[in-house]
């Protein structure tokens, strides 16, 4: 017996000093715990629109964040039933379902069976956030040396927490509440008994669980789980037992509705959300986004911009041929136009079409139609009329030359040829607008693009942002990205310095032809109509948009102030200091033009476009806010004075001269450049069209009281639009249709004059009468003509002997 203690009494040391070797050797280099305790799970983040309609989910895993108190008892309760039915007693390590687990396993040796595991939930969370999942048995050890140290360092509802919103649960779906969703389209407190029973069981298995696929197993685990909640008085019996006769009926996440529009804007906003908090917080920190994106106007201007885009195209763009040719043989058809793949940038409406057969003045055309329910695409026919496309389909050749009107329909396709096709739905007869019937019409995607912003001037706050034809097609964001000429629509921040000065909008200018010597040579600009006037006003130069007056004036006050209020308004923040400048050679993006002009309107204060109102964190807490202004008397007594905020924005230019440029802009609308900006709109419009040489970049930016919008239409690749495409006739439609929309239904609002202006009644260019502003003191200002020195004007400072048209409208 002595001898037999004896033995035992080594055996136990040696079996300890091995346990002890074990657990230095599985301790050394454990990770850090300690952070756990304020970890919070990835979670997606949020963008919303003004009105507060989802924009943009970004994220890398689905999840969403809920704090154990948000969580349902039953939840937990059912999940400790499943997988840890001690949790609230053990100390991260369970002894007594280990023992069961080696038991178990002992009995089930050489039967085939899987072995089954004592993991406790701390264990669990030990592995998945600290440990990996090595199957091994020094990963075991280390994980329960952990689980010993988590449950010192915090409380089992901080564990059980971190459990339930980091587990995965199958179906893209990590935590229980994103579970809940993509499984049954529910939050935790809608779920049934079975429901919350099945999610349970899915910690197991996920993708062997999966109802779909796997029934019988799906129903099985549930129902252990449910008679586990039994054991735990987490259910009744009778309450299980009804459980477990209810199917799993999976009904998947519905996603929320998100808008179909705005991704240009909604890419904008993500790549500033990754300049200000990194790619980490914006696609995993749980960001709340509000933006000022208007949807309905957002909608609006995309619509104009295709619009606007697509008539430039049939005009200028010629037919460019059939996305594809199959074959149209009856049997073939179907399944070769189904392999063809949709060309980016073609609408959602647009079909892909084969023409099976010309015949006379039509084509017919064959398409496939996909039932909403899920069954096989179906094959629908219709009739292409030649007449809805010999007005505009002109082919192109291989060299890029767009050929003569189509005499046939054989000129622009043929037998095979897969082309883009549009219902056009029926219009019934309104009025002296006859009846349409229903018909079909070809469709082709611009190879022009454009770009437009349109913007609160008041603010700053980014309305609506279109960067191009189509997302799709391509990313590139013209409205912010891309660099262009202004052309004339540059020229009030020439002309701006001189009202600065005190020069009156009346001022007698001459327009007259001048020669400049620069080191490129001689520089001999003229004006787009290649006429000159003589002596005109200020504001009759502007509405003309004068080249010669513009040159001369720019001259006379030097290019450095026209520099300078480039910079001041953030149109060109380091212009060279060249005449060729004051005619909008320099480079610039929609969104400063905008920016720019929103100045004029709003007395003269810089605009900072903001295209984010404010971002919250996960916890609702504000972490940035576009509106800084200081609010005076917001922290005092109900009884006081009513609150201000004072708005610190830097004032760029004095409201007078503002205003100025304003009622010079005005002229342009109404007498000018720009009248198709504002036809038939019947309200006070300002604005002013750019064309830069030889046609490559047509402009429109204009403004009312409320709202400033940019236009830009041009090719990515410069090169000309057309002899005559000009801003007023390409981008001022545009930015009409964008105005109509954002203030349908609104009054019209007057440009308000500032304290100190005179208005004084003169006769305008067309003999209108008009109120024209003055700065006091200037109304009867007697000045000597500017630009009235001579036949020729030296100035070796001057820019760029491009051209001698001068080419800028």
């Amino acid at each position: 017996m002595g001898w037999g203690l004896s033995l035992g009494l080594a055996l136990a040391v040696i079996a300890g000093i091995a346990a002890y070797g074990v657990y230095q050797t599985a301790g050394k280099d454990l990770p850090a715990h300690a952070w756990l305790a304020d970890y919070q799970p990835p979670q997606m983040s949020r963008m919303y629109a003004a009105d507060s309609r989802l924009m943009a989910e970004m994220a890398l895993e689905r999840r969403v964040f809920l704090p154990i108190d948000a969580i349902p008892k039953r939840v937990q309760e059912a999940f400790i039933a499943a997988e840890d039915q001690r949790f609230w007693s053990h100390h991260g390590v369970d002894p007594v379902g280990l023992a069961r687990a080696v038991v178990t396993n002992l009995e089930g040796m050489g039967s085939g069976r899987r072995a089954i595991g004592a993991s406790t939930i701390t264990q669990q969370v030990a592995k998945n956030m600290l440990v990996g999942n090595d199957r091994t048995m020094m990963r075991k050890v280390r994980e329960a040396i952990l689980s010993f140290r988590l449950e010192s360092a915090m409380s089992k509802q901080r564990i059980l927490e971190i459990y339930l919103n980091e587990i995965f649960l199958g179906q893209q779906a990590y935590g229980v509440a994103s579970a809940a969703m993509n499984y049954f389209n529910k939050g935790l407190d809608e779920l049934t008994l079975s429901e919350t029973a099945f999610l349970a069981a899915l910690p197991k298995a996920p993708n062997n669980l999966n109802p779909t696929r796997y029934p019988d197993a799906a129903r099985a685990r549930r129902d252990y789980v449910l008679d586990r909640m039994v054991e735990d008085g987490a259910a009744t019996a009778a309450e299980a037992a009804a459980a477990k006769q209810e199917p799993i009926v999976v009904r998947g996440r519905q996603r929320p509705d998100m808008l179909a529009t705005g991704q240009y804007f909604t890419e904008e906003v993500r790549r500033d959300l990754v300049a200000r908090f990194g790619q980490d917080q914006t696609t995993m920190g749980g960001l709340v986004v509000r933006t000022s994106m208007e949807p309905e106007l957002q909608a609006a201007t995309e619509e104009a911009l295709r619009e606007g885009l697509t008539s430039y195209d049939r005009r200028r763009g010629g037919w460019r041929g059939p996305v594809a040719k199959i074959s149209a043989a009856a049997t073939e058809w179907m399944p070769q136009l189904e392999a063809t793949t949709r060309p980016p940038g073609a609408q959602p409406d647009w079909k892909l079409a084969v023409v099976l057969s010309v015949e006379g003045r039509s084509a017919r055309v064959a398409w496939l139609e996909r039932p909403t329910d899920g069954r096989p695409a179906q094959p629908r026919q219709g009739t292409l009329n030649f007449e809805d496309f010999s007005g505009w389909a002109r082919p192109v050749n291989a060299q890029g030359r767009i050929g003569g009107a189509p005499r046939r329909v054989q000129d622009v396709m043929n037998v095979g040829d897969v082309v883009m096709v549009e219902n056009q739905p029926a219009r019934p007869a309104e009025g002296r607008t006859p009846a349409r019937p229903e018909r079909l019409s070809l469709r082709q995607i611009p190879k022009v693009q454009g770009a437009v912003v349109a913007l609160d001037p008041a603010t700053g706050r980014v309305l609506a942002m279109a960067g191009g034809y189509s997302f799709e097609q391509s990313w590139f964001n013209r409205a912010t990205q891309a660099m262009r000429q202004p052309g004339s629509s540059f020229k009030p921040f020439v002309y701006l310095p001189a009202l600065e000065m005190g020069i009156p909008p009346n001022q007698r200018l001459l327009d007259a032809p001048i020669e400049i010597m620069t080191p490129q040579g001689m520089w001999r600009p003229g004006n787009y109509s290649r006429n000159t006037n003589g002596m005109v006003t200020m504001r009759t130069a502007l509405e003309k948009s004068l080249n010669l007056v513009t040159i001369r004036l720019a001259q006379e006050i030097g290019i450095d102030k026209v520099a300078d209020a480039a910079a001041r308004f953030g149109i060109i923040p380091n212009m060279p200091r060249v005449l060729a400048m004051s005619l909008g050679a320099g480079e610039t993006t929609v969104l400063r033009m905008a920016a720019g002009y929103a100045s004029f309107v709003n007395g003269g204060k810089a605009v900072a476009p903001t295209l984010i109102d404010s971002v919250q964190d996960r916890f609702g807490r504000v972490v940035w806010r576009a509106d800084n202004r200081r609010c005076e008397g917001c922290g005092s007594a109900a009884s006081a004075q009513p609150p201000t905020l004072v708005d610190e924005r830097r004032q760029i230019t004095d409201p007078i001269a503002a205003y100025q440029m304003v009622s010079l802009l005005q002229g342009v609308v109404q007498r000018g450049t720009g009248t198709r900006a504002g036809a038939g709109l019947n309200r006070p419009i300002a604005g002013k069209s750019g064309t830069t040489n030889d046609y490559m970049d047509n402009w429109f930016v204009g403004f009312t009281p409320e709202i400033v919008v940019a236009v830009w239409v041009g090719f990515d690749e410069p090169h000309s639009l057309g002899d005559g495409e000009t801003g007023g006739g390409n981008a001022a439609p545009i930015f009409h249709d964008v105005i109509a929309a954002a203030l349908r239904n609104s009054p019209p609002v007057p440009f308000r004059a500032p304290p100190g202006v005179s208005l004084v009644r003169v006769q305008a260019s067309n003999g209108d009468t008009i109120l024209e502003p003055f700065r006091p003191g200037t109304e009867n200002a007697a000045r000597a003509p500017i630009g009235d020195t001579g036949e020729g004007v030296a100035a070796g400072t001057a820019a760029g002997a491009d051209s001698s048209l001068g080419g800028l409208y």
